[in-house]
């Protein structure tokens, strides 16, 4: 009987698990797909879970010393590596550790679910060592291999696709009149409670203005949820305190991004990645300037796209129409307007191409004790890994009476969580980082 085929796709977001099942999907489809979820602060819920659009068993809940352990004792072909820059870096050490010698390995595929407008090198370098590194356009390809060319890095990686969700039906809109505007949110940008109060207060006075639309406030996550950013001033409690409250045609949804895309006549956000599925689909799409065109915001990668606007000039009617060449570098022009292919068919062959190997080399991260002493083992040790990449003791094996307990303590602090949105406390970081450490 022949060996099945298994792809492994482990994520520490609801965000980066839609990626990294997706581009499992798209690179090797003929494989069984088995799903880890790195347990810490963002470990998704099973609501988040359900609107990212991803069929299939819930993932299991794991450490990253756990997640090797899996690994190395079951054979998985590929496994996407869809975690924050650090969390790779452990996983890439532990792989080495797993492998130190030319020998039968999975794949090991990582990269980016968004836009990449901060951290670059730092993100990139601790993503070095991976067999495949993705980037989301030709634009982030090119700088991708100027990082690591820049720093004597072996740049092979890199390979170009898309964001592997985007997909749906071009925009058509049903009549000359705008009908649904949707405002997609943003967990930590901008972050001061200010900045998202005036935001949602331009949404809700544009849903007046305009009395014949209706305004959607896209919400990320429930308070006491957690995502890849941390949200320390939800819209619900914004809106809760908002004078005169939301109009009658203004709302906070849920849901799938995809679902309320199909009815959008206008997204409206900060820097958001719906931009781009918006975009994508030909779907007028506004990136605010309100609060200005800052790298601390992430508006700035929208240079040159044409959909740089303020609520001032939404109100006014504006329907912004994006530059096609920007779209085309960024790739996020569907197929049929790029001039057909598939964005996944290099790395789909890079893939076959080292899958038909009989033997890969170990795992060859930039980041050494001989290049960064200082800065690695704290990297790994944060994952519990020594140095060297193994587990240290303790950090594999966990009874089921301690799962137990770190699931009841993640549950009190969860509601502790809840207990200072509902009642205004301005800062629960603490809080939340005490969760990231069970």
């Amino acid at each position: 009987m022949p060996e099945r085929k298994r792809v492994a796709v482990v994520a520490d977001s609801d965000t980066r698990w839609k990626w990294g099942a997706l581009t499992a999907r798209r690179l090797v489809p003929d494989h069984q797909l088995a799903g880890f979820l790195l347990r810490g602060r963002a470990t998704p819920t099973a609501r988040q879970l359900g609107e990212v659009g991803v069929q299939g068993d819930r993932p299991t809940e794991v450490t990253c010393a756990q997640f090797l352990s899996e690994i190395g004792r079951e054979h998985y072909d590929v496994v996407v590596v869809a975690l924050v820059g650090g969390a790779v870096q452990a996983v890439l050490h532990g792989a080495r550790a797993l492998w130190p010698e030319p020998g039968r390995r999975p794949v090991l595929v990582t990269g980016y679910v968004g836009v990449v407008y901060e951290k670059l090198a730092d993100g990139l370098l601790l993503r070095h060592g991976a067999d495949l590194v993705l980037a989301n356009s030709r634009h982030d390809a090119e700088r991708f291999r100027a990082v690591y060319e820049g720093v004597g890095a072996d740049a092979g990686a890199v390979t170009e696709t898309a964001l592997p969700f985007l997909g749906g039906a071009p925009y058509e809109p049903a009549g000359p009149r705008t009908h649904t505007v949707v405002f997609a949110v943003q967990p930590s940008v901008p972050d001061s409670r200010a900045d998202r109060a005036y935001l949602l207060e331009r949404a809700a006075g544009h849903a007046r203005l305009h009395p014949d639309r209706e305004v959607l406030i896209k919400l990320r996550s429930r308070p006491g949820e957690h995502t890849t950013h941390l949200e320390e001033q939800p819209y619900q409690r914004l809106a809760a305190k908002l004078p005169g409250g939301l109009p009658p045609n203004c709302r906070l949804v849920y849901g799938n991004m995809g679902e309320v895309l199909d009815g959008t006549d206008l997204l409206v956000t900060v820097s958001s990645t719906a931009a781009l599925e918006s975009l994508h689909r030909s779907i007028p799409t506004a990136v605010l300037t309100d609060l200005g065109i800052r790298e601390a915001l992430g508006n700035h990668h929208f240079l040159g796209s044409g959909c740089l606007a303020s609520w001032d000039q939404l109100d006014a009617g504006l329907l912004p129409q994006a530059d096609r060449a920007w779209l085309a570098a960024q790739g996020v022009l569907g197929a049929a307007h790029a001039g057909g292919g598939d964005p996944y068919a290099h790395a789909r062959a890079r893939t076959a191409g080292l899958l038909a190997e009989a033997e890969l080399p170990p795992v060859d991260p930039y980041y050494t004790l001989t290049t960064a002493p200082r800065y690695l083992p704290g990297i790994l040790a944060r994952q519990h890994l020594a140095p060297d990449g193994t587990p240290l003791p303790g950090a594999v094996r966990e009874t089921a009476g301690q799962s137990r307990l770190r699931r009841r303590l993640r549950a009190h602090l969860r509601d502790a969580a809840r207990g200072a949105y509902r009642h205004g406390v301005q800062r629960v970081a603490p809080v939340i980082r005490r969760m990231g450490e069970l």
